[in-house]
């Protein structure tokens, strides 16, 4: 039983380590990169005699394919420069569009960002900060919110004047709270996905502490190149936009905030972006190619959209 050599498959490293020719060092493949010992073929047994085998190859030849891939330059991905007001690459900067001065207004923005959201290449929250006076749109990242943590959040939540933005039954409706009180003083709104916002909103205790309210509005977003999942969902800037506009009582607050959000969402649609339609809107046309999900909470929730329930 003789024949060729073939590679040992069982040897066959993939991104692994290839033996360096030098004794005690170890060198690492570049990724993709193979590499294989050749197996010795077993003696064959032919009129009776054993046939001696094939000299193994010498070490030097053995790895003579791999044996410079260590030298190999590796490229170091650098991140492009960014702007430090609108915290976007400095090519594709956002700032002709942001208000020349931060807009003034009496009432103070706290962002519970979870920490999906930070590393978001098109997130909408510096663009909101980049329009706001530094000590009127404070961010906190993270996922659990204590006291003995946050005191500084803690005493938020627990100031009178303090409201969250949550949309649910408890809630009420923003413009009623603004028409029976002076201008709250301090509002959270939870920055996420809706999934993700819910998780915050009721899994911290503190949270629950202020006035929940809610934007009763029949605006569609115009955060196009991402998905929301119904057709009046808003994301975080259109949500303290609308929001500002109806606590200080002035129109313009909105479409200034507005505005480097439509040029962030002009300029990826000309670069090649899809226009998202939201889910209810795929769901009730029949555009939704994605399979249906086989939890029943969720197939539920998405019979409710179609049918226009409120969720």
């Amino acid at each position: 039983m003789s024949g060729s050599p073939r590679p040992d498959w069982t040897n066959l490293q993939r991104r692994g380590r290839a033996a360096s020719p030098c004794p005690g060092r170890r060198a690492l493949l570049p990724a993709g990169a193979l590499c294989w010992r050749r197996a010795v073929p077993a003696p064959s047994m032919e009129g009776g005699s054993v046939a001696a085998p094939a000299s193994a190859p010498a070490l030097g030849e053995e790895e003579e394919g791999c044996a410079g891939l260590w030298e190999l330059p590796v490229e170091r991905c650098e991140r492009r420069p960014e702007c430090g007001r609108c915290s976007r690459p400095q090519k594709v900067c956002l700032c002709p569009f942001l208000p020349i001065h931060p807009l003034k207004i009496s009432a103070c923005l706290y962002i519970i960002q979870h920490p999906a959201e930070e590393s978001r290449v098109l997130r909408t929250v510096p663009l909101l900060a980049a329009c706001l006076p530094p000590d009127k749109c404070k961010i906190v990242v993270g996922r659990r919110f204590s006291e003995d943590r946050y005191p500084e959040l803690a005493a938020v939540c627990r100031n009178p004047n303090t409201l969250i933005l949550y949309p649910g039954a408890e809630a009420t409706n923003l413009e009623e709270i603004v028409v029976v009180s002076s201008t709250p003083s301090v509002m959270i709104i939870i920055d996420g996905t809706w999934s993700q916002a819910k998780d915050i909103f009721y899994k911290n205790s503190l949270f629950r502490l202020p006035k929940q309210v809610q934007i009763k509005t029949n605006i569609s977003s115009q955060y196009v190149i991402r998905t929301q999942p119904t057709n009046t969902c808003l994301s975080t800037l259109e949500c303290a936009a609308v929001a500002l506009t109806i606590m200080e009582k002035n129109k313009n607050i909105q479409e200034t905030i507005l505005r480097p959000l439509q040029a962030l969402c002009a300029f990826q649609l000309q670069h090649g972006a899809q226009i998202h339609h939201s889910k209810e809107h795929l769901l009730k046309n029949g555009l939704y190619d994605k399979p249906m999900p086989k939890n029943k909470r969720k197939l539920r929730r998405m019979e409710l959209l179609v049918n226009n329930v409120k969720i």
